[in-house]
């Protein structure tokens, strides 16, 4: 039986020399893969009151807004900046290249919210302390952090953990 690991693909050299690039969209593309994995990503929230799925651009969405579905509850996406509508809130943290800002909605969580923050892959965790930052700022209360993969070598979970967050990742990929 294969794992979610045998499900992605890794892209050597991508985007610059020296990064082993761990590619999802094998795993979305297969349709067994996707339901191994939106189904492995729910399990651990059988049971818990979530109100809300979160999920961080890009692949999040994908995630997230599966997992949102099989919930039976909203999907709230948090994007780079410029690219939301709406009154927004934002939230720079630092890339290992340098910086960005993500956005959402300033009404998309309500105060006392459950929420469940997706997305594709932790690495050193810049974006996803952002999102819980912008969760936070509106009120909402994580439950937990989901992933696919974890490159645990650069200190994401860690650092999430040091924020008192819950986190749960398919797999893991050493050395990276």
């Amino acid at each position: 039986m294969k794992t979610i690991r045998d499900y992605i693909r890794t892209i050597v050299d991508f985007p610059h020399e020296g990064i082993m690039f761990r590619d999802v969209t094998t795993l979305f593309a297969d349709p067994r893969g996707f339901r191994i994995a939106v189904d492995q990503m729910l399990h651990p929230y059988a049971g818990l009151e979530i109100d809300k799925v979160v999920g961080l651009e890009a692949r999040g969405f994908i995630l997230g807004g599966a997992i949102a579905h099989q919930l039976s509850v909203g999907f709230v996406p948090i994007r780079k900046k410029g690219k939301l509508p709406g009154a927004t809130i934002s939230q720079a943290y630092t890339l290992e290249y340098g910086e960005a800002i993500v956005e959402v909605h300033d009404d998309a969580i309500k105060a006392g919210e459950k929420i469940l923050l997706v997305d594709d892959l932790l690495a050193t965790g810049g974006t996803a302390e952002a999102g819980i930052k912008l969760v936070e700022r509106l009120g909402g209360e994580i439950v937990s952090c989901a992933f696919v993969i974890d490159l645990p070598d650069l200190g994401g979970r860690a650092r999430l953990k040091a924020m008192g967050m819950d986190v749960h990742a398919l797999c893991a990929f050493d050395g990276d």
